[in-house]
């Protein structure tokens, strides 16, 4: 079994196909997905989905892109969310310096504060980094990241800023990017990872791996991921296809039910 740990299914290109989706992810042995909100109005969709299909769960938060002149009530209501039986982790979260679509102080008081709804609520956060690693990593820590524990999506770092987020107890997961012919860097961080610290995903319908890159991502596809990841690791895919969904299964703790 493999779990998408990121997959935004609330997205308006599954909106005609989903059972599809999820019936294609299935048949190729995903046996969890993951879709993480990016505002409060997704919060309430993507938990809508995993009540409709046993293996999707959900993750509330909100990303930085929206995160410009969010209500303390939106906060108030990720915070009641996060305590319905499907909703495993806050989530997407973090900061976004290349869009830039709120002020940095802003983007990084909005994290803040769901980073203390984790806390208060026992879930893990799920960790959104674009052009901005080093204000996320010491936010992290001055959060003290490690009291939820969370993931580090779609890394594209280097490998110390990997071990950084390690050494505050975050997982690291990867996406269709390591099979990009020039991500030579990502799958170099990719095969030191510890065996218990790392993750796979889609980020659909984002970032569809090679050779679907350009088009439409889904769940299924996560395989695909999973075999690089394997390959520069050097195990199996049934080796690898364990240990991250071990893994997952520890850091989501509610995927488990």
């Amino acid at each position: 079994m493999l779990v998408d740990t990121h997959c935004h299914l609330m997205d308006q290109q599954f909106a005609d196909d989903l059972d599809d989706v999820i019936r294609r992810a299935e048949a190729e042995g995903i046996g969890r997905m993951i879709v993480p909100a990016v505002d409060l109005a997704t919060a309430h969709e993507v938990i809508r989905i995993a009540e409709a299909y046993p293996n999707v769960y959900a993750a509330v938060g909100i990303h930085p892109e929206s995160a410009n002149d969010v209500p303390a009530s939106h906060f108030d209501e990720i915070e009641r969310l996060a305590k319905h039986e499907k909703v495993v982790a806050i989530g997407e979260i973090g900061l976004d310096y290349y869009w830039d679509s709120a002020p940095h102080a802003v983007q990084q008081d909005v994290m803040a504060r769901q980073i203390e709804i984790a806390k208060r609520v026992g879930l893990p956060i799920i960790v959104h980094n674009r052009e901005s690693t080093e204000d996320i990593i010491q936010l992290l820590d001055r959060m003290n990241v490690a009291e939820s524990g969370g993931v580090m999506h779609c890394f594209s770092g280097s490998e110390n800023d990997a071990r950084r987020c390690l050494a505050m107890g975050m997982y690291i997961s990867f996406g269709g990017p390591v099979t990009f012919k020039k991500a030579d860097d990502v799958r170099a961080v990719a095969a030191v990872i510890p065996d218990d610290r790392i993750l796979v995903e889609t980020d659909s319908p984002y970032l569809s791996p090679h050779p679907f890159r350009g088009k439409r991502n889904e769940p299924s596809r996560v395989k695909i991921v999973a075999q690089q990841v394997a390959d520069v690791r050097n195990v199996s895919l049934e080796a690898l296809a364990a240990q991250t969904t071990a893994n997952a299964l520890r850091l989501f703790s509610k995927v488990g039910l």
